[in-house]
């Protein structure tokens, strides 16, 4: 269920596997940056660090743009998710040693009825499956204050679980393929440069 990095404790972050490969969905329900408009727009980032921990940095991620996007769309979404307008991205792409070019790819994301039940299909690199997880009562399981949600600045620092089923391909990165069981939802709100 939870990754170590999840805590955002360097003790505790110490990577299952000897290496973290990750894949983050970020769908842009209504944002502008530079008078460009990003709504509507996906965005995957593939991550992989080669540890012990993510905070040793010498992550190699890569993007993957919406092919939706326009050239405009596309400059400023690379912008934000590199780091380059501030934000919780400026301090996480101090860990990334190496950022391989974009991707512009097709991004078909389907939500289930306005749950976290999403499935997200990029390309030929993957698949994205976060399901919510409920309790007995129905209820969303959620997580709050964890270093995850605090460094993405999730509204009110709440992570919904969500367990993924994602698979994913990319031969140009360090761990060519991944699969993922380990997943959240959030709602974020950035402001940067």
């Amino acid at each position: 269920m939870f990754c170590p990095c999840w805590f955002g404790v360097k003790e505790l972050m110490i990577m299952d596997k000897g290496y973290c490969g990750g894949l983050i969905l970020f769908r842009i329900q209504d944002g502008m940056s530079n008078s460009i408009n990003l709504a509507g727009r996906g965005i995957v980032m593939r991550l992989d660090w080669p540890g012990p921990t993510q905070l040793d940095g010498n992550a190699t991620n890569r993007l993957y743009i919406d092919n939706a996007a326009n050239t405009n769309q596309q400059k400023e979404l690379e912008d934000i998710f590199q780091g380059k307008r501030g934000g919780p991205m400026q301090m996480l792409s101090q860990l990334v040693a190496k950022w391989l070019p974009t991707m512009t790819t097709r991004i078909d994301i389907k939500e289930d009825n306005g749950s976290h039940d999403i499935t997200a299909r990029v390309g030929n690199f993957g698949e994205i499956k976060s399901q919510q997880l409920r309790n007995e009562a129905g209820r969303a399981m959620t997580v709050q204050g964890a270093g995850f949600a605090l460094v993405f600045q999730f509204e009110n620092d709440v992570l919904t679980l969500a367990p993924s089923g994602s698979q994913w391909s990319d031969s140009d990165m360090p761990h060519t393929q991944i699969t993922t069981r380990s997943g959240a939802v959030g709602k974020f709100s950035w402001r940067g440069n």
